[in-house]
């Protein structure tokens, strides 16, 4: 598949998931708000909180609970899917055969890749590099400072200890799914292959954080021209 398509189409699924990202509860709650808040009763929010509230720090479990419920909340499925018919488009992996078998096998292999994803960049590694997987929306400032601030999370993160640096659980925990997925994809398994997967995830990254940053704000004016 095509850098261009496969770009396409993961970012216009995550940019769907993140119209549901709505600040999460202040943070004396015990825990930060998993499936509370949705977009149409349909589309979750797992992992975003107000950068001005109070940081609190997040133990191992919920990032382990943010990572599993990002892997297996409903929206997970139909976008497998997608993916899948995508992959089958294109004919990636050609290996796997065409017909309803083929399909089966890409609608595996794309619900691996997130679920991978999730738990790698979400819970594990976060857990061992002590660092915090939420996204901290700004929610105030100029449009171009909130966008540049939101693109330059998947390179700048908060610490358990709330200071910034280096995302190593963006750049680690996709390289690691990415590394992952040659155990399953025959046919793509170059350096070259690895390399596009990864940056074409950390730039669907990216574009989540923007949507996270800002939808919000495009909510808030949907509602007042109800």
């Amino acid at each position: 598949m095509s850098a261009s398509r496969a770009a396409f189409a993961l970012g216009f699924v995550c940019a769907v998931s993140a119209f549901a990202q709505a600040p999460a509860l202040p943070p004396e709650a015990p825990a930060p708000a998993i499936g509370d808040q949705r977009v149409l009763g349909v589309l979750p929010n797992h992992r975003t909180t107000e950068a001005s509230h109070p940081f609190r720090k997040i133990s191992f479990k919920e990032k382990m609970t943010i990572a599993f419920k990002d892997s297996t909340d409903t929206p997970v499925y139909p976008t497998a899917a997608m993916f899948a018919a995508v992959y089958q488009l294109e004919n990636q992996n050609p290996s796997f055969g065409q017909g309803m078998a083929g399909y089966g096998k890409r609608f595996a292999t794309a619900y691996a890749d997130q679920v991978a994803g999730n738990m790698f960049a979400e819970g594990l590694i976060p857990s061992l590099t002590r660092e915090d997987p939420r996204y901290f929306r700004l929610g105030e400032g100029s449009s171009k400072y909130r966008a540049w601030y939101a693109v330059t999370r998947i390179f700048v993160c908060r610490t358990d200890h709330n200071h910034n640096t280096f995302n190593i659980a963006e750049w680690g925990g996709n390289s690691a799914a990415v590394a992952l997925s040659n155990a399953y994809y025959p046919d793509t398994r170059t350096a070259r292959d690895n390399a596009q997967k990864l940056l074409i995830q950390c730039g669907v990254d990216a574009l989540s954080n923007m949507m996270k940053e800002f939808w919000p704000d495009i909510s808030r004016k949907l509602h007042k021209k109800r």
